[in-house]
């Protein structure tokens, strides 16, 4: 970890804290900076003031079974599914809560009128046409539901008991699959034939918990939020269809050719790509076990918060071995049509794929699942887990960037399960976050730094970018709900500001070393679970051992603006050689610690570290610098690391 000459040596006596500046011209305000801090979410027996899940904290689970039929002649996939519920909370339940996304398509949507990404397009959403509930006696009930919106409320015949109480709810449904309007999940057109993205495709549980019960947020523009469990599906669909899906393939004998079969086994110890299914065959009736009727894909994926797929006959499919930690493997999968190959695009998906969840595997928390898959169409960008939907034709650098995005969101929600309805910035923010040390890795830094305009405001530094946001007035906090953030503050807010703000912890508040550890085990204390803003907050001031409320104010709760300055040098009792007085001020309400450069007329130079302690009781300080030398300037921040609104004044040049 770099260090700074702080508080050692010679320089102890650096900040010599008897030596006070009058107050500078400013809007600061210690006392309202360093006020105490109240947390968005309270402390008690189920989450404690340490940030952990405490004693009595308890999750609810879904498993799912669920048997579905794509026909792509009609665009309809019917499903039928079986939903075992389990009731881990203190409370007796009467009702439960489903999302049924596919109303999210309907004309008068509730998101259809809120200015969000989806086009003006729209199918008859979601047709449930029987719910029942088994109990644990086995007999099926039917059961009374009302849809509201993209949510479903099904009245149970008996609550459901507290403490473990467990049921099964078998639905019938079926929908239109949307076209590319469909954002998340489509079908789309290539010359080879049509390819189908499936998520949002089953009534899947709402989150109910101790911090808000039934979390019935309906399905607007951002995200999920979902319970986790086992998923056991099978997809039916026409013979010259190859399926890509979350998990584990269960019967590959059934639905691969012998030579797919030995590609496949090749791939799974092979550091290279290896070809499974090539351009050449895709039109080739060979390239599939039977060529007339319809294939059962069978999966399984467990410990999941979803579960999703794509299907085509348009695929070329490729593959390679992922290494984990202790030993460990699993395999790098992707599925794209021609015209997506290529080796400057789609021919090193599975390269980048591979490399990124190594990384992420390595450096925070291993990778969970037995395979991960790129598979390309319209979707532009979506995570789910083992397995996302990229943008078919993306290339080079921008590729990369949008497969090691959306694989990295396995770390963020899929396995630290956030709200991201209303928390999008603890999930798009935080993989943005690891992101960039992912393109400092990856083949020696071929893509770094990671200064794309999909994450960023703009290609600059990041620090100085970042001030586009904190000078606007209209910008939302980061701890506005997710909603009812605008669109064109969607990525500068959500990704790139909650991005940097950890760059700004890892960097420049906590270093490397006090951030890596706490965060690595921020990941896997929360695996699984759904911490909450609170629970981020307490568990990094816990384990770093520092009182960071100051941080979570200004940074997160609004959107303050950091000024430094300098504002005088000159020699201690008018001798050079006593040292020098530095005056340096705080003229906003955001505060930082950082850096003081004092360049000498000989060219040589000295970095003194401030500490964001020095604004705890003042709105300007004198630092006394040790030397014997003249000085010709000083400046704060000389590497534009920290996001100063103002650098014009950040320079003090002794005349």
């Amino acid at each position: 970890m770099k260090t700074f000459p702080m508080l050692c040596g010679a320089v102890l006596a650096a900040l010599s804290f008897a030596a006070i500046a009058a107050d500078a011209p400013s809007s600061y305000n210690p006392l309202e900076t360093f006020a105490p801090w109240s947390y968005p979410q309270p402390s008690n027996a189920y989450r404690n003031a340490s940030g952990k899940p405490g004693p009595l904290f308890w999750q609810n689970r879904a498993d799912y079974q669920i048997k579905a039929t794509l026909d792509p002649t009609e665009r309809k996939l019917s499903a039928d599914e079986v939903i075992t519920y389990t009731n881990h909370s203190p409370d007796e339940l009467d009702v439960l809560w489903l999302q049924v996304e596919q109303n999210r398509y309907l004309k008068d949507a509730r998101g259809a009128f809120g200015g969000g990404r989806f086009p003006d397009e729209f199918t008859d959403g979601e047709h449930i046409t029987s719910v029942s509930v088994e109990g644990a006696d086995g007999k099926l009930q039917k059961a009374e539901w009302v849809i509201a919106d993209t949510r479903m409320q099904i009245r149970l015949p008996q609550p459901l008991k507290a403490h473990d109480g467990k049921l099964r709810v078998h639905i019938g449904y079926n929908y239109t699959v949307p076209g590319e309007f469909g954002g998340r999940t489509d079908w789309n057109a290539t010359k080879n034939g049509d390819i189908y993205e499936i998520a949002q495709w089953y009534p899947r549980m709402c989150v109910y918990d101790d911090l808000r019960g039934w979390t019935t947020d309906p399905f607007l523009n951002n995200e999920f939020y979902l319970e986790y469990g086992d998923y056991d599906y099978s997809v039916t669909v026409p013979w010259d269809m190859i399926v890509v899906g979350s998990g584990e393939l269960l019967n590959p004998q059934e639905v691969l050719t012998k030579t797919e079969l030995q590609r496949l086994e090749q791939a799974r110890h092979s550091d290279t790509t290896v070809m499974i299914r090539s351009a050449d065959e895709i039109n080739d009736p060979q390239s599939r076990p039977k060529q007339s009727g319809t294939l059962t894909w069978h999966f399984r994926i467990q410990n999941s918060r979803d579960a999703v797929f794509g299907a085509s006959k348009a695929y070329i499919w490729d593959a390679a071995r992922i290494n984990l930690p202790d030993g460990k493997t699993a395999l790098a999968e992707s599925a794209y049509p021609v015209e997506s190959a290529g080796k400057d695009a789609w021919g090193r998906a599975t390269e980048y794929l591979k490399a990124s969840t190594e990384y992420f595997s390595k450096q925070w928390f291993p990778y969970p699942y037995p395979a991960a898959i790129n598979e390309a169409g319209t979707a532009g960008g979506m995570e789910y887990p083992g397995i996302t939907f990229d943008w078919k034709g993306a290339k080079g650098s921008d590729l990369h960037a949008l497969i090691a995005h959306e694989i990295g969101h396995t770390w963020f929600p899929m396995i630290v399960g956030t709200d991201e309805r209303r928390n999008a910035w603890m999930d798009e923010g935080f993989n943005t976050f690891i992101d960039i040390y992912e393109a400092d890795n990856f083949n020696h830094g071929e893509y770094a730094p990671k200064r794309d305009s999909e994450y960023a405001p703009g290609h600059g530094n990041p620090a100085d970018e970042i001030v586009k946001v904190l000078t606007d007035p209209e910008a939302p906090s980061l701890l506005t709900r997710a909603d009812a953030i605008q669109e064109k503050y969607r990525h500068p807010v959500t990704y790139f500001k909650s991005a940097f703000g950890l760059v700004l912890l890892r960097e420049q508040i906590l270093g490397p070393e006090r951030f890596d550890d706490a965060f690595r085990k921020y990941i896997h204390t929360w695996a699984y679970k759904h911490p909450s803003p609170s629970d981020f907050f307490r568990f990094m001031e816990s384990e770093s051992g520092e009182d960071l409320g100051w941080f979570w104010r200004g940074w997160y709760e609004y959107n303050w603006k950091l000024d430094l300055a300098v504002q005088n040098v000159a020699p201690v009792d008018g001798d050079w050689h006593k040292g020098a007085q530095v005056t340096v001020a705080n003229l906003d309400k955001l505060v930082m610690p950082a850096t003081l450069e004092v360049v000498y007329t000989d060219g040589s130079k000295q970095d003194v570290r401030v500490p964001v302690e020095t604004w705890m009781q003042h709105r300007s300080f004198v630092v006394v610098v040790d030397g014997n030398k003249a000085v010709k300037s000083a400046t704060i921040d000389p590497q534009h690391a920290l996001p100063d609104v103002d650098r014009s004044n950040n320079t003090f040049t002794v005349k």
